[in-house]
Formats: structure tokens, sequence, C-alpha cells
């Protein structure tokens, strides 16, 4: 009993050192991890390349590499590999659904093929033709993806992806055209009419999603062999087959059912967040900063923390002989953070990125404000700086919709591989600099156009300022961080100013406007309620192309009251620049839309913001506004023009400065001290 009673006491004292080392070891493994999350490259900035590997997650979609690369060989991108990645997207998709909210300040496992990941080429008759002042077309494609939107089916994905390729069958000569259209989103309505008219062809492959949905358990033990065997035998998705993969797949009939099922940009927003909620957001954002603490101190951090000072205790200004007073949140906080900005705010450009995804800007078109930002700001010398150690700022200089343009492979079904462009890119960076690692990218930031711009800039350059015409608060924009960058029709480069300006109120005869493509689930329901319904509002469809129907839209916003403003497939619209443009009040329609310059503009001045619930009483909430209202409104839209124009040499206040002391103003109340 003796020897008994000490075998197992020293058994329990082993029993706990086990456990005690389990536990060590445990924690440790967790904060190399989370250091390593938290910081992205870090390592290495302080280590050489060649003994750091940042781990990767094991998922499905990494497994299958190897059989990804054995299988390509003698194959065509546009066949077979399309059907693999239908089968991976629906794969992938349903294991994440339920927690794909999880992986908020992670990376979330998709796949890149290396075919995807398509190195851009130098194009010579692209970047001519841009140089002589080409005009891109309107984008003809959707933001779905289930991280934005866990209800978001794979369908909505797949047709989203065939929006896009429907352009992809157009030439480079087709794509950039030479003469503006009638508005920003007329050129391309045959496409998207295409597209749509392909839903019911697509809904086979939906059905296959509702088998595959019924099936979750089965679906986590797809195997790799299973997946190289629909690549041997040539099995295709969009015939039904894609069942095969599935043990016990039961019931037929439901593979050869059609579902029909709307994108995305079909249906109205599940949750709507007003106006007054954005106001109270930014006050919230302002005062309690959301951005990391530097990893280390710095100079600037200092200047720039002293710069809130001076702006928060700037002396109060009644009126200006610059500024219209009305038009801004509060006048004396900005005109004080611009004369801040002037005196000391220095960015440095990075040199690294190869044309024409990265210094190459669209002058001209629908993408025209991050075209124009980007030349003005690499040729700008008062406030860029050679020497990185003695910036405030940092730019990352490309094209987002030169990025889908380059880099998105037709018929891939696949957008993962330009994400993988930009993440390659902040990571060589991060891996050059110094100075991304510092903040975690929060004193960095981008100017992009493109409605992909959301997607493809997450989770690696999710704390840079983002300046975004897709300003959408469902789809991760933060506002007090973010900037909503206006949306610009540049029809002329070498004159943007062109047809500048409208009738006096006088002479505005019309109650109000509109004239557009039905993008969207909200234009058809305004001209349900509203075309060839009163003589005051002039509320029709498209119009016809050709130089008459374009100068007879132009004079239509230059002759009416106000210009109805609705959102098409995504929350942004051109419209509203035209409107001020044109001296025409907006009247902007989009729910969870952040109107641009939303920090220091009070749109409520000079321009109506209604619900997209109000369109049926529409007429009477414009008359029911008083004439004295009007004419204030009205001028207060001629006052703020000044900030919605591009020049060729920037002027202060312009629409160059005014995107530029946005991405300053947000940094200054987002600078935490060390």
């Amino acid at each position: 009993m003796k020897y008994s009673s000490e075998f197992q006491s020293v058994c329990q004292i082993d029993k706990r050192k086990w456990i005690l080392v389990v536990v060590l070891v445990a924690v440790t493994h967790l904060f190399c991890q989370t250091l390593m999350l938290l910081y992205g490259n870090a390592l290495h900035s302080l280590l050489s390349e060649s003994n750091i590997q940042l781990p990767e997650k094991v998922s499905l979609s990494s497994k299958e590499s190897s059989v990804v690369e054995s299988a390509k060989v003698g194959e065509s991108f546009s066949g077979t590999l399309s059907s693999f990645d239908d089968v991976h997207m629906l794969a992938h998709r349903l294991k994440t659904v339920d927690n794909s909210d999880a992986s908020e300040d992670g990376e979330i496992d998709e796949s890149v093929n290396e075919k995807d990941e398509v190195k851009p080429h130098s194009n010579h008759s692209v970047v001519k033709t841009m140089e002589n002042d080409s005009d891109f077309v309107e984008d003809a494609t959707i933001e779905n993806d289930n991280l934005f939107d866990e209800m978001v089916d794979m369908d909505e994905e797949t047709t989203m992806q065939k929006n896009n390729e429907s352009r992809w069958d157009l030439s480079i000569e087709q794509v950039v055209k030479t003469n503006g259209e009638l508005s920003a989103d007329s050129e391309l309505d045959a496409n998207r009419n295409s597209v749509l008219n392909d839903t019911k062809a697509a809904s086979v492959t939906n059905s296959s999603s509702v088998v595959a949905s019924n099936h979750l358990d089965n679906l986590s033990s797809v195997t790799i062999r299973e997946i190289n065997f629909i690549r041997t035998t040539g099995i295709n998705s969009s015939t039904g087959n894609l069942t095969q993969l599935l043990p016990n797949h039961g019931n037929h009939s439901l593979v050869q059912s059609t579902v029909e099922k709307k994108m995305r940009c079909m249906l109205p927003p599940k949750t709507v967040t007003s106006i007054s909620q954005m106001e109270r957001l930014l006050v919230r954002h302002r005062a309690r900063s959301r951005a990391m603490r530097p990893r280390w101190s710095s100079e600037h951090d200092k200047e720039i923390l002293a710069a809130r000072l001076q702006i928060e205790n700037a002396t109060l200004l009644r009126n200006d002989r610059e500024l219209y007073a009305p038009a801004f949140r509060n006048m004396s906080m900005f005109k004080r953070s611009y004369e801040l900005m002037e005196r000391i705010l220095k960015v440095y450009v990075y040199k690294e990125g190869e044309k024409p995804i990265f210094h190459q800007p669209i002058m001209k078109g629908l993408y025209a404000s991050e075209g124009w930002f980007m030349k003005l700001m690499e040729g700008n010398n008062k406030f860029v700086v050679k020497d990185p150690r003695k910036a405030h700022l940092f730019y990352l200089p490309f094209s987002s919709r030169m990025l889908e343009h380059s880099l998105y492979v037709r018929n891939s079904h696949n957008r993962t591989n330009l994400r993988q462009y930009l993440k390659d890119y902040s990571e060589k960076i991060a891996a050059k600099y110094r100075f991304w690692n510092r903040t975690g990218g929060a004193d960095h930031f981008l100017v992009a156009c493109h409605d992909w711009a959301p997607y493809e800039t997450r989770h690696h350059m999710e704390h840079c300022i983002k300046a975004l015409c897709n300003a959408d608060v469902t789809l991760g924009f933060k506002i007090g961080r973010d900037v909503s960058l206006p949306e610009t029709y540049v029809r002329s480069a070498r004159n943007p100013l062109r047809d500048l300006g409208g009738k006096p109120p006088s002479q505005r005869k019309v109650l109000a406007f509109y004239a557009g493509n039905m993008h969207g689930y909200l234009r058809p329901i305004l001209l349900e309620h509203w075309k060839d319904k009163d003589p005051d509002m002039e509320i029709f469809g498209p119009m016809p192309s050709g130089v008459a129907s374009k100068m007879n839209y132009i004079q239509h916003m230059k002759s009416s009251k106000f210009c109805i403003c609705p959102k098409g497939y995504e929350v942004n619209s051109p419209r509203v620049v035209e409107a001020i443009f044109y001296e025409c009040v907006p009247v902007i329609i989009s729910d969870n839309f952040v109107p641009p310059f939303f920090g220091v503009l009070n749109w409520h001045t000079f321009s109506l913001i209604l619900a997209e619930k109000d369109i049926p009483n529409l007429k009477s909430i414009l008359l029911s506004i008083p004439e004295k209202k009007y004419l204030d409104m009205q001028l207060a839209v001629r006052k703020v023009q000044r900030h919605f124009l591009w020049h060729a040499k920037p002027v202060k206040y312009d629409l160059f400065h005014m995107t530029l002391h946005s991405i300053w103003y947000n940094r200054v109340f987002q600078t935490k001290a060390r």
C-alpha cells in the first residue's frame, strides 16, 4: 500500500507538470499568432524574408492547389477550369456561410488559381488611347460577396461574374471610346441587358446550389481525388452534374427544377442607415478613434495631434469671403484645418507598382475621379516629398478600374486574383518600408472609384484611409475614417469644365427631371410611379444615343429645379455631381449612401436626401418646399460647385484639394499618441 500511494502521488505530479507544459505551449502559440495577425508582415521588415514564413490557413481551397496545377496542363482556362471554380466557390461558400462574420479581423480563405494571377501586361494600345483622352464605359459589375452580406447566395456571385464577362467580350478598342455618351450609365446598357437575360439560363446552376445546401455535411467530405475526378472526366457544373460530388444526394428532381433568384443589386437592402444615424456615427467616431495605436512614436504624429488641438479650438468665423458658411458643418474648423494642411501636410507617393495598374490615370469617363487625383497628386510639388521619412501620409497610386481591366480573367468566375495582387503589393511595401508596419497602414490612403474596390482592399488594406465612390455603409465603408469620393463623369479631359453652369432659378420651369437606364431595382419603381404621369415630373427611361440627345439631356438638367439622382446597381451615381455641375438641386434617393465629403459638408443646405420608400410621395415632397428655401438651396448649389470641379492645375478648394483635405481631416481625428 505504501508503494501504491507513492506511485499515485508521483503520477499526479507528472500529470500536473504535463498540463502546465501544454498550457504554456498553447499560450505561446496563440501569442505568436496574434502578433502575426495584428501586424501583418511586420516580421518581414525586421528579419530577412528567407527566415520568416507567415502561416497560411489550410482549407479546402488551399489543399486543392496541387490538383489545380496538375489539371491545368493542356486545358483552356475558359473551359474546364471555370467548372472547377464553380465547384470550389460553392464548397467554400457553404463551408463559411455560418461563420463569415468571425473572420472580420483575419484573412478569408479563398482560392487563387495560378492562371488567375495574370501579370499586368504592357498594353501599348491602352496606354496610347488613354493618353489621347480616351473614355471608359460604365462599369457593368456588381459587388457581391457573402462577407459583406452572409445571406448572399452563390448564384448571385456567378451572375455578377457573367455580368462582368459580357464586357470582356469587347475588344480594347470597344471598351475605350473616344466620344462621350449621353449619360454615365448608358454605355453598357446592351451588355447589362444581355446579362440579366441570362439569369434564367443560369437557374440550373442555381438549382445545383440548392441541392448542395441541403447536403452541407456531405460537402465537407469532398476530397481532392473527387475534385480531380471532375477535372479528368470533364463534368460541367452548368449542366447540373455538380451533385455527383455529393454522396447520397437523393432526389434528382431538385437538380432539374429551376429556382429564380435575384442578384443583391436587384433587391432593397436588408438594413437602412439614415442620414441622422450617419451623423451620430460621425460624431462618435470623431470623439473616439478606432485606429490602432502606432507601434512606435513619431514626430509627425505629434504634429498631427498639435494640429488637432488647433482645429478643435479654431476661432469662430461668421462669414468668409471665400467660403459659403451654411454649406459646411463647421466652417471655422474646416478653414483652420485646410490652412494647417497647406502648411504642414507632406505625402509620400510609392514608386513601386507597374503600369497600367499603377501610375496610369484615366482622365475621362466614369472613373475620372481616381485618375484625376492620381495625376494631380503625383505631379504635385507642394505636398509630395521624395523622402518617406518626412511624410505624414502615404499614397498607394493604383487604378481600381485598370486593376479589373488588366487582371480579371474571362470566364474565371473568380476575382480573388485582383485582391491577391493588391495583397502582394501591400506585403511588398510592408517588407521594404517600415512605415506600413508602424501603424498597420492607418497612415496610408488609396483613391478608387470602381465598384469592386471595397472587396479588393478588404483585410490587407483594412486600416487604410479609403476614398471610395462606392460609399455604402453596408459594404464596410467606415464613417469618420473613409472618404466618400465624388463620382465625376468627365466628358472632356482637355476641358473638364465644358458646359458648366445652368439657367437662373426664374427660368427653370421643370419641377423634376430624370433620364437613364433601368439599372438596379429602384429606377423601375421611380418610372412606374412617375413616367408619363405628371407634366411637372419629366421622368424618362433611356434617351437615344447621339450628340443631339446628349445635349437634350444636358439642357434638361440646366432647365430643371430638381434633378433626381436614384441609385443604380450600387449606391453611388455620377448624377449627384452632374446636378451640381449644371446648378440643379440634387435629390438623392439611395439608402445607405454616404454623400461626398460627408465629414465637412452640410448636404441639407444644397440637396434633398430622401428615403427610397418616399418615391410615391416625390412630387408632394418637392412642392412642399417653400420658394425661399428652394432659392437658398439653389444658391448653395452654385456656391459649393467649386468644390466639385477638376482643374488641370489645381486651385484652392477645388475637388483635388477637397479630396486631399478630407483624407487629412480624417487622419487628424484618427491619430493616436503612442
